[in-house]
């Protein structure tokens, strides 16, 4: 991916503030109708307008495979994301799943507008986008009504710490059908106590557990990214390995024995001793 650069490309960089900071829209000179959007210097989504199922960013793509395997092929979904940035996902699944219902929950309303501006979603997307806040959104949905919750928020480079407690993993499984898939985009690096307190709260509440990441991320050598999924029914963990050891950058799914052994002594996190993920080191998710 490529940035703009004048005179390389016609498309004009977009700057604008929004209720949580500073949004930044920057077209991709290699693709034509592509834009990065950075909150505050934080890669936040990377849409393609003309290829809405291209996936740019590796965790996206991991996320992407989570959809991939909650149905089969094609099969519609009822779908909650909380957390929506410039909505990579939801136009994902619009495309590979024709017919999928999409509530999409955003707490920046600056963001929503400016997305809605500049990349539209098509009519007949089958996405609606909610301005509110994820977890009030959350604990206000119908018992049993989607069959798959995709958890992305993040507060600049943080996700909130009301998103990471055993209350809110508990509205997660009530929401979700039974069979139903939980996936959450999580950053942290070496020792994991964030992460380590997030499949300790996880596993508290779903017997089945995956871990997506790359093995640098896994062996404590960077911070990064990693998607935590989870489900009342066992997971598809075959074809799971499968599609994340087939990326460019391809990543291990972890379960059983090794998630019991990176979770070690950590304890569910309840909401009063709920923290937000830990500030990225400088440059961890730089834009090159």
């Amino acid at each position: 991916m490529r940035l703009h650069n004048e005179g390389v490309n016609e498309q004009i960089p977009v700057l604008r503030e929004v209720d949580h900071g500073t949004a930044r829209l920057m077209p991709d000179v290699d693709r034509e109708r592509a834009w990065l959007l950075t909150v505050d210097g934080a890669p936040q989504s990377y849409v393609d307008l003309d290829a809405p199922d291209h996936l740019e960013f590796e965790y996206a793509r991991r996320l992407g495979h989570v959809v991939d395997g909650a149905a089969l092929e094609g099969v519609p979904l009822d779908v909650l994301h909380l957390g929506g940035g410039a909505l990579s996902l939801p136009r994902y699944v619009a495309v590979t799943r024709p017919g999928s219902r999409q509530d999409v929950v955003e707490a920046d309303g600056g963001l929503v507008a400016l997305v809605a501006e500049h990349l539209p979603l098509p009519e007949g997307s089958g996405v609606t986008v909610h301005t509110a806040d994820a977890r009030a959104w959350l604990e206000a949905a119908p018992t049993a009504s989607a069959d798959l919750i995709v958890g992305d928020v993040f507060g600049g480079s943080r996700v909130p710490a009301h998103l990471t407690s055993l209350a809110y993993a508990r509205e997660v499984r009530r929401v979700l059908r039974p069979g139903g898939t939980y996936a959450a985009n999580l950053a942290d690096g070496a020792p994991f106590a964030f992460l380590r307190g997030q499949l300790a709260t996880f596993a508290a509440v779903f017997p089945e557990l995956a871990l997506v990441a790359e093995p640098a991320v896994l062996r404590g050598r960077r911070f990064g990214n990693t998607v935590l999924v989870a489900s009342a029914e066992p997971l598809d963990l075959p074809a799971l390995t499968r599609r994340a050891a087939g990326d460019a950058f391809p990543a291990r799914v972890e379960h059983g024995g090794a998630l019991t052994a990176l979770t070690g002594d950590a304890a569910p996190v309840d909401d009063a001793d709920a923290v937000g993920s830990p500030v990225p080191p400088e440059g961890a998710f730089g834009i090159g």
